[in-house]
């Protein structure tokens, strides 16, 4: 996306909100919808809950202009990296930490330490390189430093290399990293070895294994003059990940590595870096990735899709039940390495105390320590649960389709019923009785309660909270109520007019360890931390259509697109809010701020989505869709144009006053030749007429 969104002119054939007598407010959240939406498409796993589901169904063009989108997630989904162990790679850029999680906080933070004899060219989290000053080999030669990294040639079986003169605590560096392209180590079974202050002599019981670099043996070798060879690093460049926590002998204070190859003859390896690293997997990666596959079935029903991806997205589960104990637990309960919930800076008889290793962030919410019994994880968790039990009950209900069941096949009962288990605990567990909301919960067992909005209004979103406790929290956010102790009550809670603070407490002592001086920045001033986020103001909205009522989700709509408004007619966000520093600041690109609106915060396209999910109750189905209008008092109609749905191009019009719903075809008849036709199976309430518009043949089953 480019560093700056520019709006340019809205297509005619990108779809149209239409509501009689508030044609101004449709223009604006229209308009507001094809800035984010212009680039928009598939990012890392993280965003795989929020944006198929913002950007498969605008029907753009036909033929192969229609079916784009559709390819870009399904070539993203399939090609999402999962480990051995079934974890969703993370895909964010590289950073000194963890190469299959977030790129901060590195090891340089955690008082770790690390050799980067080439760098990653990413600016902000690139380390000094070094040469090869400090390392020994045995059984080989220690070349230059190349333009990839370090030259090493391994002469003799069994060569190793080590370093020593450094120490460093265990605990905080859970990890080792290689980066590093090899050839000749095909059968190898490499390790690493270390010593420590307590066992200065390597040892057996201090070693982990890792699996050897193997380059594409069709480009293994580029030819050299007289019949040589030289390692191809334009390919294959691999990035060994350590788990050395899981080795009882990582303790205590580390001392000197030794990096044994077992090579059974000569290799060529080239090292870019070798380093400890923090914990900095995202324990939200698979949910969202089950999630994303969830909603691009149900938009698309690509059954291939679904044949070829079912059992990683079974494989995903697992992994997360495994991981995180949620059977027994009935929770995400994370033991990762400093993702136990608890601080890493902290408050103790009015000192600061900062505790290297603690406090990393799980999930979007990069600087604040959800894990431990995490909040946010369960109600994603609570969410991809309730999602793969639909696809098995789907699979099961069309075995024309011919997916595999297997052993590997969840039952779909037994899926809603833990789903339910969940929300019973988490409703409890979460729920702060002196506030009123959900907090989160570290493996101590303490609650950390700084007005987390948007964990609230996700709990309500995705169902997870009780019909009362919803009233509870829009009691809070709407300012019927406070919340003693809370920075931010009333009106105040929606200072920044799009959407609600992210936090209405300030939060001077829950973050990971490296933001140890939040009290530098004023309230309001980081976006965790009494700032906003565009993008969440959708869970806001749609909370309140849930709980309030259409009527009061519209009245918060209309701040919204008048905010917007103002926004593009001063030029845009950038140029809007850098003309008045008490409106707030920006963030984005790296740069710290309190408002998070472009740039990397591409959920911002959500917001719009209230119009079809939300108002219209629009929600795809496997043979269809279910629609369940919910208008506000003072809206006569509502009309979405261009839903791109399984092979059908449709608008959709809920009319009020008939209480009736037509649906009727948007694409050109020729369009419609081309595809196969399919009975449209719709969804509705009973006090709901259905009517197919335009020769569409529609089915429809009331609730």
């Amino acid at each position: 996306m480019a560093d700056e969104l520019k709006m340019t002119a809205v297509p005619q054939d990108f779809p149209k909100f239409i509501v009689p007598g508030h044609e101004k407010e449709m223009d604006s959240i229209r308009r507001l919808f094809w800035l984010h939406h212009q680039n928009a498409g598939p990012l890392i796993p993280l965003w795989d809950e929020w944006m198929p589901m913002s950007t498969l169904w605008p029907a753009r063009g036909e033929g192969e202009q229609l079916e784009a989108m559709r390819g870009k997630w399904a070539a993203a989904l399939s090609s999402r990296p999962m480990n051995g162990e079934g974890y969703v790679l993370t895909l964010q850029h590289d950073g000194p930490a963890h190469a299959e999680g977030w790129p901060f906080p590195g090891w340089h933070i955690a008082g770790g330490v690390g050799w980067h004899f080439r760098g990653t060219g990413i600016a902000g989290y690139d380390r000094p390189t070094v040469g090869p000053e400090g390392w020994e080999i045995t059984g080989g030669k220690i070349g230059e430093v190349n333009d990839k990294g370090l030259v090493v040639e391994l002469t003799e079986p069994r060569a190793t290399l080590s370093h020593a003169g450094f120490t460093i605590a265990a605990k905080n560096s859970p990890w080792l990293r290689l980066n590093w392209w090899a050839s000749g180590l095909e059968r190898a079974s490499g390790y690493v070895e270390w010593t420590s202050s307590d066992h200065p002599d390597f040892s057996p019981d201090r070693r982990a294994y890792f699996s050897p670099a193997v380059a594409d043996q069709a480009h293994l070798f580029m030819p050299m003059g007289g019949g040589g060879g030289k390692l191809d690093t334009t390919v294959g460049e691999t990035r060994t990940m350590i788990p050395v926590y899981r080795i009882p002998g990582w303790a205590g204070t580390i001392t000197s590595f030794r990096i044994a190859f077992d090579n059974p003859g000569p290799a060529k390896l080239v090292i870019k870096s070798f380093h400890t690293a923090p914990d900095t997997r995202i324990t939200v990666n698979n949910p969202n990735f089950i999630r994303g596959c969830h909603d691009y079935f149900m938009w698309s029903r690509d059954v291939t899709f679904l044949r070829s991806q079912i059992a990683r997205i079974r494989s995903a589960m697992r992994f997360i039940q495994r991981e995180f104990q949620t059977r027994q637990k009935k929770c995400l309960y994370t033991t990762w390495p400093g993702h136990e919930g608890r601080s890493g800076v902290r408050i103790v008889d009015g000192k600061k105390q900062v505790i290297p290793g603690e406090g990393i962030g799980s999930n979007y919410w990069d600087i604040l320590p959800f894990g431990g019994e995490d909040a946010l994880g369960t109600i994603y968790y609570y969410d991809a649960v309730r999602d793969l039990a639909d696809l098995e009950e789907q699979i099961a209900a069309h075995p024309q389709w011919c997916v595999a069941i297997g052993a590997d096949a969840f039952d779909a009962g037994d899926l809603r019923h833990h789903a339910a288990e969940v929300k019973e605990y988490g409703t409890k567990r979460f729920w702060n009785e002196k506030t009123g909301r959900f907090c989160t919960v570290d493996l101590d067992g303490q609650m950390h309660d700084y007005g987390f909005t948007f964990l609230n209004n996700e709990a309500v979103y995705y169902g997870l909270a009780t019909a009362e406790q919803a009233k509870s929290i829009h009691a809070w956010l709407s300012g019927e109520r406070i919340v003693e102790g809370d920075t931010s009550t009333g009106a105040d809670i929606y200072h920044w007019r799009f959407g609600p603070r992210s936090t209405t407490r300030r939060n001077l002592d829950y973050y990971f360890w490296g933001w140890s001086s939040p009290e530098n920045i004023p309230w309001g001033y980081q976006v965790q931390d009494g700032g906003a986020v565009l993008g969440w103001s959708y869970h806001d909205l749609m909370a309140r259509l849930k709980t309030a009522g259409p009527d009061d989700a519209a009245s918060r709509l209309h701040e919204i697109c008048s905010w917007f408004a103002e926004t593009q007619a001063e030029g845009g966000y950038r140029a809007y809010y850098g003309k008045d520093p008490t409106r707030g600041s920006m963030q984005g690109g790296n740069v710290p701020g309190g408002l998070g609106l472009d740039k990397e915060f591409f959920e911002s396209v959500l917001v719009p989505q209230v119009m079809l999910y939300g108002f219209l109750g629009f929600r795809p189905t496997a043979d269809g869709c279910a629609i369940d209008p919910k208008l506000p008092s003072d809206w006569p109609s509502l009309t979405i144009t261009r839903i791109h749905l399984h092979e059908h191009v449709l608008d959709v019009t809920a009319d009020a006053a008939g209480r009736s719903i037509n649906v009727a075809w948007a694409s050109s008849p020729s369009a419609r030749a081309e595809r196969p036709s399919h009975d449209l199976l719709v969804d509705a309430p009973a006090d709901w007429k259905v009517v197919g518009g335009d020769g569409l043949s529609v089915k429809i089953r009331t609730k």
